[in-house]
């Protein structure tokens, strides 16, 4: 699954706002889902149906604790092999208003330890019939003594006379009633407007633990199963699910005339890759390769869906060769949704995707809305076979799907798109974007015990940034020390040899070792030796390199150096690191860093000589060096920064600044890495420049020191000269952003000519509705900018145009440029309309709020927003829209003060009946993160007013050249 509300990993999101506010780059934390905490609304079924309500009751309150159905996790008596499903959703409310859906199904399971207690997942469904079970052996079934619905642990509890005998086979057949809500999880629906009209579909989420809110199902993922699905709908809709369907026939039901759709069987899968949609959809294919693309008629008629249809098939072929593997499934489906709550959605055979995630408009959509939609079709097309093919046993290893898919997603977008060059943003999007997370003392490791994920909304968190971003940054860094062959190597043998069935983390190393063992790969240990501590505890080390004595010593980094370490860790913080380095330009031969502290003669130098280590930062540290380095690498930059790679030029802004937010380096030499910008001209570095100054203007925009840090003219005026005064679009991909970059930052600082500029843009699009004069790659900015620096008028222009917008990707601009404005009033009325499913769609309401927080006048309003009403809002939204991890991080990201830290700690002792699902760690990060931020304010205010003296910082140095 790809991330959630996603902010481009090139670009960002630029909600930001101008005059006296702070630029805030919002670093996207991997989408989780939220535990859903809705009570469990059971649906009647309406007049006039067939089906009648059985008297299957709830467990009563005091049933005695430490009973099987009182756990979370299934227990290992039986194994389903094949379900058969029929689901009948309804596209138009009851007579209550109420949306539904009937089906029925039954599961063919075999019994693998004696029992007389049956449980199989069943969370917000109605049994409209007494379940049945059948013997499929010589010995009958047992009957079935009582049965109820134990809601808290989400089962069907099904109590028999007698106990099931080892080895046989048995049926259990159940009829059902759900509701068909808008929540986005489990089987849902979503509504759209096409023509004036308004239309509804029904599709489904099923990760990580919503399949048992369609049908009754061992919803877990070792709970491998063939699934039959046959879907009733409308004779004017489609039907989709993971197999091709092999026959649509006309069919009366209760009177009402339908089509019957049945679905090849699927190969062996786990429920949570289960995936059935009924819309009016159309779709355009590749017929060579059997892909299709879906999406509203009207997205499908401008083309919307070309370019992913036209990327699709050489990704399958270029993962077929990566893999030594063949596509594992006979048709590929792609289909973009109005409403989803995470980026895209792996469905084997039946992909979703957010309709920003898939379709593509040149004319509204911005390179880096090419560049997303891209990465993230790779992403998905990866977990094909990683993931689906092969899957985790549990949750607990999350990291090993999530952080594969997230890794090699770079390697297929690049084999799409070649000039692009995408492989390096990894360390941008992905290293340095994690770093920031694990460097926390409430950090935690990758893979967790299975005991500590049980519970669904303990599954939800784990969707985080560790498991994705950490998760490819280990593995980038294994392939790396490995080598790629020998890497893929290994990779095939472990998928060849698990196929279709599950593993646990330490199956691949076995694997990649054998492919080690097989080649001459020179490695200080086993696999498991190395990666385990990389896996097993938290963080990361800081290596520390003194290149007048040659010793080298490793150290747990943390952002905040008297934070209290409560995990404890096996290998005492203690890490095997691989070091790429180089002395001067010639690269050195890999050296293992394998204790806290050794000396070797090789990383000594004399006079101008210098060392970098970590080169193209393949591996997952910091690297910190002697004073008389650093200058000998700051000199370096001045004079001929391109004779160190650029993305350790990136590196050595990156780790210099969080250095000295852990108080390791002055912030002064953080501050200075920035000055040789004035010739640099790649893309990356200035990104990795302005993205921790960002951290400064977070800490900074509601102090005196902000108006220190707002000097950016030259690289507006470079840009303006480079464009032809603004007519032109940059040739080069990375080009393109750093235009955006510029704009951003001029205009942000207060810039006249800037705001007059986008301002003129902005009102003779309000003077034309009809025609935009704003090139796509600039609107987010342009219309951040305007918003800002104007009033109602231009919030109110904007909010029209969101609201009539007919291309996904333009509204998502539109809706995060009105967050930009700085009059509260407004800001106030927009965070009202997120509680409004009619106004914000679901899938946005978190990444709305965020928006809201990170504008210097809405941060308060935002804050008071969430604790006035956040019983509400984790009631109603908490297993759809919202992604309370984010929300929490989000608001808070700015908090700096004794004042704010109170509130934090009195908002969580406020709700903690409430509860906070998801977010229960980012409370903590919060507060760790808050102390932080006043500890490095309070020891470099002074410093960073000080510093501005004897020199300007990045944004100060246009491209002179």
């Amino acid at each position: 699954m790809a991330k959630g509300f996603y902010i481009s990993k090139t670009v960002g999101v630029v909600g930001i706002v101008v005059g006296a506010a702070a630029v805030a780059t919002i670093i996207a934390l991997s989408v989780v889902y939220s535990q859903e905490k809705a009570k469990n609304n059971e649906v009647k079924p309406t007049e006039g149906t067939t089906t009648t309500t059985t008297t299957t009751t709830a467990a009563p309150t005091t049933a005695p604790s430490n009973e099987p159905w009182d756990s979370y996790r299934l227990p290992d008596t039986l194994l389903p092999d094949t379900y058969d499903v029929t689901l009948w959703p309804r596209l138009k409310p009851d007579n209550r208003g109420i949306y539904i859906f009937t089906g029925n199904s039954s599961v063919v399971f075999r019994c693998v330890k004696e029992t007389d207690l049956i449980l199989i997942h069943s969370n917000k469904l109605n049994l409209t019939a007494a379940p049945t079970l059948t013997a499929l052996g010589s010995t009958p079934a047992p009957t079935i003594k009582t049965h109820w619905m134990q809601v808290t642990t989400q089962y069907l509890v099904i109590q028999l006379n007698d106990k099931l005998k080892v080895g046989e086979s048995y049926e259990l057949f159940t009829k059902f009633l759900g509701e068909l809500a808008d929540d986005l999880g489990g089987f849902y629906r979503s509504v759209y407007t096409e023509n004036g009209q308004e239309k509804m579909l029904a599709t489904t989420q099923m990760q990580p633990t919503d399949a048992r809110k369609a049908f009754p199902c061992f919803d877990e993922p070792a709970m491998k199963a063939y699934f039959n699905i046959t879907l009733l709908h409308d004779p004017e809709t489609t039907a989709l699910s993971n197999g091709r369907d092999i026959e649509t026939v006309d069919v009366t039901v209760d009177g009402t005339t339908l089509k019957k759709t049945t679905f090849e069987q699927t190969r062996k899968m786990s429920t949570y890759l289960l995936a059935f949609i009924v819309s009016e959809f159309e779709s355009i294919n590749a017929i060579a390769d059997d892909i299709r693309v879906f999406a509203r008629k009207d997205a499908i008629a401008a083309g919307q869906g070309e370019y992913a249809l036209n990327i699709t098939g050489p990704m399958l072929k270029f993962f077929e060769e990566y893999y030594n593997s063949s596509y594992p499934l006979p048709k590929s489906d792609q289909i973009a949704l109005p409403d989803f709550n995470a980026g895209a959605m792996e469905n084997w055979g039946l992909i979703t995707y957010r309709e920003t995630a898939l379709l593509y408009d040149p004319a509204v959509s911005s390179n880096g809305n090419k560049e997303r939609i891209a990465t993230i079709i790779s992403h998905e097309l990866a977990h094909m076979w990683f993931g689906n093919l092969v899957t985790i046993r549990w949750w607990n290893d999350l990291w090993l799907n999530e952080g594969f898919a997230s890794y090699v997603e770079y390697l297929g977008a690049d084999s799409a798109e070649p000039t692009w060059n995408i492989k390096d943003l990894i360390v941008l999007a992905d290293v340095h974007r994690v770093f920031a997370i694990d460097a926390l003392a409430s950090s935690h490791p990758l893979s967790s015990k299975e005991e500590d994920v049980v519970r669904p909304e303990q599954i939800s968190e784990v969707f985080d940034a560790i498991s994705y971003s950490k998760g490819a940054s280990v593995l980038r860094m294994l392939s790396d020390f490995l080598t790629e062959p020998v890497f893929v190597r290994g990779l095939s043998s472990y998928l060849n040899h698990f196929q279709f069935s599950n593993t646990v983390y330490t199956d691949l190393w076995d694997h990649l070792q054998i492919a080690v063992d097989q080649t001459s790969t020179d490695l200080p240990m086993s696999i498991s030796a190395i990666m385990d501590r990389w896996v097993l505890q938290m963080g990361f080390p800081v290596v520390t390199i003194n290149t007048a004595t040659g010793h080298l010593s490793q150290e747990h980094f943390l952002l905040d150096p008297e934070s209290n370490v409560t995990t404890p860790s096996q290998f005492n913080y203690e890490w095997i690191v691989p070091i790429r380095w180089m002395k001067n330009t010639g690269e050195q031969p890999l050296y293992w860093l394998q204790a806290k502290q050794v000396d070797d003669p090789a990383f000594r130098v004399t006079g101008n000589d210098w060392i970098v280590a970590n080169l193209n930062v393949l591996g997952y540290y910091r690297v910190n060096y002697d004073m008389d380095n650093w200058e000998r690498l700051l000199s370096t930059l001045q004079t001929s920064h391109e004779s160190i790679p650029l993305l350790n030029r990136v590196q050595l802004i990156d780790d210099a600044f969080n250095l000295a937010r852990a108080k390791i380096i002055p912030t002064t030499l953080a501050l200075r890495t920035t000055q040789y910008l004035s010739t640099e001209r790649e893309y990356m570095p200035w990104k990795s420049a302005l993205d921790n100054l960002d951290y400064y203007y977070l800490m900074f925009d509601r102090s005196e020191v902000y108006g220190y840090l707002q000097q950016v003219e030259p690289l507006f005026d470079h840009f303006k000269k480079l464009t032809g005064n603004w007519t032109d679009v940059p040739e080069g991909h990375y080009d393109q952003y750093n235009q955006v970059n510029a704009i951003r930052m001029a205009c942000s600082s207060g810039l006249e000519e800037c705001t007059t500029l986008v301002s003129g843009w902005f009102q003779q699009w309000i003077d034309n509705p009809s025609v935009n004069p704003i090139q796509p790659n600039l609107r987010a900015t342009v219309y951040c900018t305007a918003i800002a620096a104007g009033g109602a008028k231009e919030w109110d222009f904007a909010w029209g145009m969101f609201q009539n917008a007919t291309i996904a990707i333009e509204a998502d601009k539109l809706r995060a440029a009105l967050t930009c404005t700085t009059i509260p009033w407004l800001l106030n009325r927009y965070l009202e309309f997120t509680l409004d499913p009619n106004l914000i769609r679901r899938q946005d309401a978190t990444n709305t709020i965020i928006s809201i927080a990170s504008n210097v006048v809405g941060q308060p309003l935002a804050w008071d927003f969430i604790r006035a009403n956040w019983a509400y809002i984790f009631t109603q939204y908490g297993g759809g829209s919202f992604s309370f991890s984010n929300l929490i991080n989000g608001i808070t990201k700015r908090f700096s003060t004794e004042f704010e830290l109170k509130q934090l700690e009195q908002f969580r002792d406020d709700n903690s009946e409430v509860g906070f699902g998801s977010g229960t760690l980012a409370i903590q990060q919060s507060i760790e993160r808050t102390n932080a931020n006043m500890k490095w304010l309070a020891q470099n205010k002074a410093a960073v007013m000080e510093c501005h003296n004897d020199f300007t910082t990045a944004a100060a140095y246009s491209a002179q050249y």
